[in-house]
């Protein structure tokens, strides 16, 4: 038990970290861009560049969906207790968080090329921010239209906790544990990777997007009423998205 509130409270670290990196960027690319943001005031994307922007994509996917694995975190902790051998438990549980991280982090890598093109195609401003206000219509739409889709509604409540491992049998070693957390974490990707592509709607790093866009993610995954929610986000989203086209 303590071993798994240790595994808890490092990651709460982590998530707090993320998100002071994440915060203290927002406010300075809104600001001087003297500091934490400095690097982005760059006219050659080299290696470093990218090495950094795809650092900030996986902090910000971090900070964003880590809180909303805890209750999958603890049920698969859960289980491991209840096994026979339940030696190495906190171990085990850290690397099925582990698994979840990289399966976003391989969104972060995706989303890091989409920016950078969508960048040059002149669909986002330097500042990451959308360039014309259809663009981020589309987007909105986009969003809508998939909260509304059966397979939204099936992945999601795939990765709801607990019922996600209501048939988890596991196998002792940390690879299955990790490959566990990632196949979680995947499907938690094919349900919000659409909402996460919003960030580019509404600007990278505006803070109230990223917040609120966690919030939703949090409530979609913990709530009662999270699967049924979606056919009012998605209308809302639509709504939106037809409010900034009208515009």
């Amino acid at each position: 038990m303590r071993g798994r509130w240790t595994v808890v409270g490092g990651l709460a670290l982590v998530v707090v970290v993320c998100w002071a990196w994440i915060s203290a960027m927002a406010l300075d690319m809104h600001g001087t861009m003297a500091g934490p943001a400095a690097w982005m005031m760059t006219a050659g994307w080299d290696w470093p560049h990218l090495l950094l922007l795809f650092a900030m994509w996986s902090a910000m996917m971090v900070a964003m969906m880590l809180p909303s694995v805890v209750p999958a975190l603890l049920q698969f902790a859960r289980i491991i207790d209840r096994e026979p051998d339940a030696r190495c438990s906190a171990l085990r549980t850290a690397a099925f968080a582990a698994g979840y991280v990289f399966a976003w982090t391989l969104f972060s890598l995706a989303a890091t090329i989409a920016l950078r093109a969508l960048t040059r195609a002149q669909l986002l401003t330097p500042v990451m921010e959308p360039a014309m206000p259809a663009f981020a219509s589309a987007l909105l739409l986009s969003a809508g239209g998939y909260q509304l889709l059966p397979f939204k509604r099936r992945c999601l409540s795939s990765s709801r906790s607990p019922a996600a491992f209501a048939a988890y049998r596991p196998r002792p070693g940390m690879t299955d544990a990790f490959r566990t957390g990632t196949g979680h974490g995947l499907s938690c990707l094919a349900s919000c990777w659409v909402l996460m592509l919003l960030l580019f709607a509404g600007g990278v790093m505006n803070l109230t997007v990223i917040a609120a866009l966690t919030l939703l993610v949090l409530f979609e995954k913990i709530a009662p009423l999270g699967v049924r929610s979606t056919v009012v986000t998605g209308g809302v989203l639509i709504g939106l998205g037809l409010w900034v086209l009208a515009r």
